[in-house]
């Protein structure tokens, strides 16, 4: 295994292990206004919520490693402690691409990049209308992660308005993954997209509580053929089900856990048990 110490490397070179190794990453495009009034967009991957009551959302601007200096946006945030951290979709990623551009303080990024302003109903930055969701937000703390450059700035945002299109809800009024179509970060000028062959669901293990891996049967825990995926899938259910006199006790163990595999490929965690009691 290779190791690294982060100490003897440089910034860049780290930001892209972290970046690289740390994806797909969620984008934030955040607005904000400086003290003149001037409106600034720019597009940032160290974010995520982190609350629901409050509702938190945190997003953390890097001192810029070339010269140490604060981007505009943290300025305009410790000025003015309100923003709009607005989600990228497919249909503005380019866009959004093009905000991230290191434009003078005095440039105005919704037109630099062709956005439309919105009026928020509580904050003063604007809203983007091209955006599929809007959160307004007042900013709680700015938390300061070290001195050089390179040293995260933790914003802090409380959100305290939502706005989503009405393009991304499905017939039940609730928001649909794939019209969503978020559009999230990788290392380099990697990106990922939102698509249906991309996405699948896992049940969680919540009503339930699964038997675990160590309680499978050795033989199972010890399989050749099945992964630990497969073990997961198996261990999820409360009790080993009863054995049945079926099609199956014919078969060989590593026959048994082929079929079953097949099985748990198609999350059939049932059939893939009746297979292998």
């Amino acid at each position: 295994m290779k190791e690294i110490d982060v100490n003897s490397i440089s910034s860049e070179e780290l930001y892209k292990h972290l970046t690289t190794c740390i994806a797909p990453r969620p984008i934030a495009l955040v607005s904000t206004i400086d003290s003149n009034g001037i409106s600034n967009l720019s597009p940032f991957s160290f974010f995520n919520v982190f609350s629901v009551k409050p509702p938190i959302l945190v997003f953390s601007p890097l001192n810029r490693m070339k010269d140490n200096t604060k981007k505009d946006t943290l300025k305009n945030v410790i000025e003015l402690k309100e923003c709009v951290i607005s989600i990228v979709n497919q249909k503005i990623a380019q866009q959004v691409s093009l905000a991230s551009s290191n434009y003078e303080s005095s440039e105005d990024e919704f037109k630099k990049a062709g956005f439309t302003k919105l009026e928020s109903t509580h904050v003063k930055p604007f809203l983007i209308k091209e955006s599929p969701v809007n959160f307004e937000c007042k900013v709680n703390s700015i938390i300061p992660m070290g001195e050089e450059g390179g040293a995260g700035n933790l914003v802090v945002c409380e959100i305290i308005k939502i706005h989503l299109h009405k393009e991304i809800m499905d017939i039940e009024n609730k928001i649909d993954p794939l019209k969503l179509n978020l559009v999230s970060r990788l290392g380099g000028s990697w990106y990922g997209k939102t698509t249906s062959e991309g996405l699948y669901e896992i049940t969680k293990p919540i009503s339930n509580i699964g038997i675990g891996i160590d309680n499978l049967p050795n033989d199972i825990i010890n399989s050749k053929i099945l992964s630990g995926s497969d073990l997961a899938m198996l261990a999820s259910v409360e009790a080993i089900p009863i054995s049945k006199n079926n099609n199956s006790d014919s078969l060989k163990t590593e026959e048994k856990h082929i079929l079953a595999k097949k099985l748990l490929e198609d999350e059939k965690i049932v059939q893939a048990w009746e297979i292998l009691i």
